[in-house]
């Protein structure tokens, strides 16, 4: 009997480590590792680094929420002025597939709006490994209205706040611009979680749109299959409620879109921006030419993307004077 208990025992053992096994790996997603990927082909670039400057003012890994899992965290960069003159904030989501990437991927692009006259926040949220959708959309959500609590401490005006997401943050940004206060994502009864601009940097805003048929690769499970909780045909619910392009109406603040030249994470854009323009809200779409995904993590291209972000900003959210 003993002998057959073991047997079953290092059956149980061999079929959780073929689990273990089975289970999709995607690499980091960090400047450096991109680098890396992208020199071959352009051998030009050169990554971003952290910005040294006395004239802004940080602080980091501020926890903004907890959970059964995990202390999230947000970084906070202003221009160091004296005064309680107050900024427009930008709350920065990184991507990564849902599933890696993390907060320091924007901090350098949080850095450089601090220097042009905004709250740059670089925000952390759960990925698709710790909690699937839409876990890491209610905790944006969330770091939107710890904004708004704390706009006095950190001389933010409430009234102006935008968000920004590259890659699969752009997405996320997407849902947070299309549905202000909705009842799908937990929303904070007392305090909005709306905000006044919405800059896509290189992510669809369909999950469901033909152009996006390349996320869900046949046979193979995709970030998206992992973090919806279940491929298109098995989850349809979540795939089409988590596409921003479903909410786009005459609320839907102005839009920036920045991309590259690779079109399937253009995914929707055009029939977002047929609807923003049928309904008179301000936008802009700007294409950098022969351009890789990851473009904004790059030298030269950083530069063009903060461009267009602050002339923008500038255009829809600056402060009056």
């Amino acid at each position: 009997m003993k002998h057959f208990f073991n047997i079953f025992c290092l059956i149980l053992l061999c079929g959780k480590i073929a689990y273990a096994q089975e289970k999709p790996q995607f690499p980091s997603y960090t400047i450096e590792l991109t680098y890396k990927k992208l020199k071959k082909d352009y051998p030009f670039i050169t990554p971003i680094t952290p910005l040294v400057s006395d004239k802004i003012k940080y602080k980091e890994n501020i926890v903004y929420k907890k959970t059964n899992t995990s202390k999230l965290k947000l970084d906070v960069y202003a221009p160091k002025e004296k005064g309680k003159k107050t900024y427009p904030a930008v709350l920065l989501i990184h991507g990564g597939g849902w599933l890696v990437g993390s907060k320091e991927n924007e901090r350098v692009m949080a850095q450089h709006l601090a220097l042009n006259g905004y709250i740059g926040v670089s925000v952390a949220y759960r990925l698709g490994f710790e909690a699937p959708y839409p876990a890491g959309v209610n905790d944006l959500k969330d770091a939107i209205v710890w904004l708004r609590k704390h706009a006095r401490k950190y001389n933010i005006n409430p009234d102006k706040i935008a968000v920004l997401g590259a890659s699969a943050g752009a997405q996320l940004a997407g849902l947070l611009a299309v549905t202000p206060n909705s009842s799908l994502y937990e929303p904070d009864s007392k305090i909005s979680d709306a905000v006044q601009a919405y800059v896509n940097i290189d992510g669809v805003v369909s999950f469901i749109h033909p152009e996006a048929a390349a996320e869900s690769k046949s046979g193979k499970v995709s970030m998206a299959d992992i973090w919806l909780n279940g491929s298109k045909e098995e989850n349809w619910k979540n795939w089409k409620e988590a596409s921003p392009l479903e909410y786009v109406n005459e609320h839907t603040p102005p839009t920036l879109f920045i991309n590259s030249a690779q079109p399937r994470f253009h995914a929707g854009r055009d029939d977002m921006l047929t609807i923003l323009n049928n309904h008179g809200i301000y936008n802009e779409t700007h294409t950098i030419p022969e351009t890789p995904h990851s473009f904004w993590l790059m030298h030269p291209w950083f530069e063009t993307t903060l461009s267009y972000t602050v002339n923008f900003l500038n255009k829809v959210l600056k402060d009056e004077k």
